[in-house]
């Protein structure tokens, strides 16, 4: 595990997508954009309640949180977080802090439009908090 989470939190707060994979019923992979935060308490990780990420994590809850910036080889830079999943739905007590974080994170992306358009796209949102066991990273600057 990287000793610098803090340093590594930071260098990635601004990134607005993640990439989440969960473990399928038959055991292989699945993969899918999200936003997300990551604070001292974990990786919260965004997602409509009942939706294949939250399912496959309610019923297995092992699962890798990708955060990478860079479009060439040598910009690739990046942090994998693996971790066990613990679903918050939007109106769970303990999502003040974090759905705070989130709100100011994307708080552009919610301008004019864009907060109808989201509420209209994900009618129950929910959490996945990640709380790291295991933090790759690499720079390939």
């Amino acid at each position: 595990m990287s000793d610098d989470l803090g340093g590594l939190r930071r260098a990635f707060a601004d990134v607005l997508t993640c990439r989440v994979a969960t473990v399928r019923p038959d055991g292989g992979p699945h993969l899918a954009a999200r936003w997300f935060v990551w604070r001292d308490d974990g990786v919260w990780v965004s997602t409509k309640v009942g939706d294949t990420t939250w399912t496959h994590a309610a019923r297995d809850p092992r699962i890798s949180v990708l955060i990478d910036t860079g479009r060439d080889w040598a910009d690739l830079t990046g942090v994998r977080v693996e971790g066990v999943a613990e679903g918050f739905p939007a109106e769970h007590p303990d999502l003040r802090a974090p759905m705070s974080s989130w709100h100011e994170k994307y708080r552009q992306l919610f301008a004019r439009d864009g907060f109808e358009k989201f509420t209209s796209d994900v009618t129950a949102l929910g959490f996945l908090r990640v709380v790291p066991s295991r933090v790759d990273a690499w720079d390939h600057r």
